[in-house]
């Protein structure tokens, strides 16, 4: 599903990712951002990531082409700098795990569904860049960042 079609819901999670996205290069995100590097090519990265979710039995929510979003829409913007060469995200969500960070928390809503990006940096082609956005350390929450760590990992291998 392109951009153009996407509902109010999905308009909120690729606005999230996009903040996600734009903060700037791997080294100039956020303490809170869990990256990890690969030279396979893009296409095959994102669909380890992609196969990744799906082989531990969750559904990909949403699939969004941010990549496509910003070249699209850089003369509307008037934006001179390309930033990726390419870049994707997948939400999902993991019923179990979930339940049991926001039985611990209820206020862990906020951090479902999990993201995961891909991204080539335009000005360094051949490097991929694989992440999520770490939940606060501790309790049911570790959970979480470790499945997101493994699929990281696993994509990037």
């Amino acid at each position: 599903m392109k951009f153009g079609s996407i509902t109010s819901m999905g308009a909120a999670l690729t606005l999230a990712a996009a903040a996600t996205l734009t903060g700037g290069a791997a080294h100039a995100a956020g303490d809170d951002v869990v990256t990890r590097t690969s030279e396979a090519a893009f296409a095959d990265v994102a669909q380890f990531v992609q196969d990744g979710i799906i082989n531990r039995g969750y559904t990909i929510d949403y699939h969004g082409f941010i990549g496509d979003m910003l070249k699209r829409t850089a003369g509307d913007v008037g934006a001179t700098k390309e930033l990726y060469k390419d870049a994707e995200f997948f939400t999902f969500c993991s019923a179990v795990v979930s339940r049991s960070v926001m039985e611990a928390d209820i206020g862990d809503i906020a951090y479902c569904p999990y993201v995961v990006f891909v991204y080539e940096d335009a000005s360094m082609a051949g490097t991929v860049t694989v992440g999520f956005r770490q939940l606060p350390e501790g309790g049911a929450r570790d959970q979480v960042n470790a499945l997101l760590t493994e699929i990281i990992e696993e994509a990037t291998e």
